[in-house]
């Protein structure tokens, strides 16, 4: 098996990744340096693009490939990159191969969303996930077991656009949002996303391949987005109506100002950002989350 590797500036993540996707629609690992970006492609000699070792264009940006054999022992030593994470104090993702923490009096009661990736995106670890499991738990917010405040205008059903190996669906469906459909264009994302819900005794009630740059999302009270800018203007342009609430990432910092005009009459109720990407939460007017 073959890694092939184009390393770009960090500002041109969005223009070299779409370019890549549609050389290998099944996926393209991401890895975020300082100032940079990793993306690389797997295959057997043949299946990844033929891009030559060294400086070339990609997307229109000057980039540095780089190509290398994968060891036989490759998924062994991937676990290693596969770690837990703890988002918000609530949310705890991780590997099978990993335990679930410990009790502990005086801490929140943890959800813990176990997570096998399979060769599908989304392990949790992304800041782009983080993010947006973050801004889901602000909307989940409770207290006795009821939404907060203004949230119980907020009604429950999801749809995940762009599911990967559905960290946000389980999360959604643990965190008592329901019914949640999720979509990805990618199968074996689908088939991730199917095996990890069973895995984490959830029921989604459809999983679906979809092309969201052609399909208009179905309705849901809450649309999960973790997707590229272009992707996501896309979805905007193409829905017929507005959620009550929608979470959308996969942003650039620089690149969040356009995506919420692109969803008025949605408001911004909250940005978080980390790592130079960025998350918003758009609801409808009058709504507050506070």
């Amino acid at each position: 098996m073959i890694r092939l590797a184009v390393r770009a500036p960090l500002e041109a993540t969005e223009q070299v990744l779409a370019a890549l996707l549609e050389l290998a629609p099944a996926g393209v690992e991401q890895v975020d340096g300082d100032g940079f970006v990793e993306l690389a492609l797997y295959g057997a000699p043949g299946e990844v693009p033929e891009l030559e070792p060294g400086q070339a264009e990609v997307g229109g940006v000057r980039v540095h490939v780089s190509a290398s054999a994968v060891p036989d022992d490759w998924e062994e030593r991937w676990r290693t990159f596969h770690r837990p994470v703890l988002v918000g104090e609530r949310v705890y993702v991780r590997p099978p191969w990993e335990p679930a923490r410990e009790a502990s009096w005086g801490r929140p009661t943890e959800i813990d969303v176990v997570i096998d990736p399979g060769r599908a995106f989304g392990t949790g670890a992304h800041a782009t996930t983080r993010l947006c499991v973050e801004l889901l738990l602000e909307v989940a917010a409770r207290d006795g077991g009821e939404p907060r405040g203004s949230l119980c205008e907020l009604p429950r059903s999801v749809c995940d656009l762009g599911c990967g190996s559905g960290v946000l669906s389980i999360a959604a469906a643990r965190l008592g949002f329901g019914p949640i459909t999720a979509l990805d264009a990618d199968p074996l994302a689908i088939e991730a996303t199917t095996a990890n819900a069973a895995a984490n005794g959830v029921e989604l009630e459809s999983i679906e391949r979809a092309n969201l740059s052609e399909r208009a999302p179905p309705a849901a009270d809450l649309v999960l987005a973790n997707l590229m800018r272009p992707l996501l203007l896309r979805v905007a342009a193409l829905m017929p109506g507005r959620p009550s609430a929608l979470i959308a990432s996969g942003l650039l910092e620089g690149e969040a100002d356009e995506v919420v005009a692109a969803f008025a009459p949605l408001v911004e109720s909250r940005r978080v950002a980390d790592q130079g990407w960025c998350a918003v939460l758009l609801v409808e007017a009058g709504i507050s989350l506070s």
